[in-house]
């Protein structure tokens, strides 16, 4: 049986210093990839990137210039990019009748333009290539949206578009795109939605995570290590006729 090595090759992880993508990151170079570690703070990429033996660099996904200087900087310290992970991002648990404009923006600017900019940024150099992965981390609400998460529900489905065109339009160059949507991930991000539950329901934070995790049918959260092994299996070869798929990582609870 084929391993899902991923010896030799180039990944390029956004937004890994903490949360997913350092699971995604530890996952990589366990497979054996030379693992590039950026974040918007880079003490933290390269503090991640120390424990991995790779490199890590401060990257700012919605800058254009910042963006290139990173490509171009692994780019001459490895020589290519063989898997691009866009995994930064934010999000914000807010009604839709109180999100202002500027909160919009900053959830689409990371979430959406971020993506656009680095998959940019690298698709030039696989097209040349004619090999590469990209895998865009979006989400199950990317596919069924939820209350007080539309702006974020919003630039997950757009994550999931941009993978589907792309992966037509790179499909010639041998240039493979996907997504992967995780489920619940116990991650910061959860922590309002937690206090806003738990203080409607008049039960503790962990009381309320726990009804979040009944709700899954395998009754039991996602790890961050679960997003990095569906992220190892599409860069590796053992995914070579997958393209333009938004693989679920839900425990059953996003079943399309």
């Amino acid at each position: 049986m084929r391993e899902q090595t991923l010896d030799g090759r180039v990944a390029l992880v956004t937004g890994a210093g903490a949360g997913i993508g350092q699971g995604i990151a530890r996952v990589l170079a366990s497979r054996g990839a030379s693992v590039v570690v950026t974040d918007i703070d880079g003490d933290r990429a390269r503090e991640t990137a120390a424990q991995l033996g790779g490199s890590g660099l401060a990257h700012d996904v919605t800058d254009w210039e910042a963006t290139a200087r990173v490509v171009d900087a692994v780019l001459a310290e490895h020589g290519r990019i063989d898997v691009l992970v866009n995994n930064a991002g934010v999000s914000k648990s807010i009604p839709f009748h109180e999100i202002d404009e500027a909160e919009w923006d900053r959830v689409h600017d990371v979430n959406v333009k971020g993506v656009f900019i680095t998959t940019r940024a690298v698709v030039p150099h696989m097209m040349q290539r004619r090999a590469g992965s990209i895998v865009s981390i979006s989400s199950m609400v990317g596919k069924e949206a939820i209350p007080l998460f539309v702006h974020y529900s919003a630039s997950k489905f757009a994550v999931i578009g941009l993978t589907q065109g792309l992966a037509k339009e790179m499909a010639p160059y041998g240039v493979r795109v996907n997504a992967v949507c995780p489920g619940v991930v116990r991650t910061p991000l959860w922590d309002p939605l937690l206090d806003q539950l738990a203080e409607n329901k008049g039960i503790t934070r962990d009381e309320a995570w726990g009804e979040f995790v009944a709700d899954i049918p395998l009754r039991r959260p996602q790890e961050v290590e679960d997003i990095g092994e569906a992220v190892a299996f599409l860069a590796s070869d053992l995914a070579k006729n997958m393209t333009g798929q938004g693989i679920n990582v839900t425990g059953g609870q996003q079943l399309h």
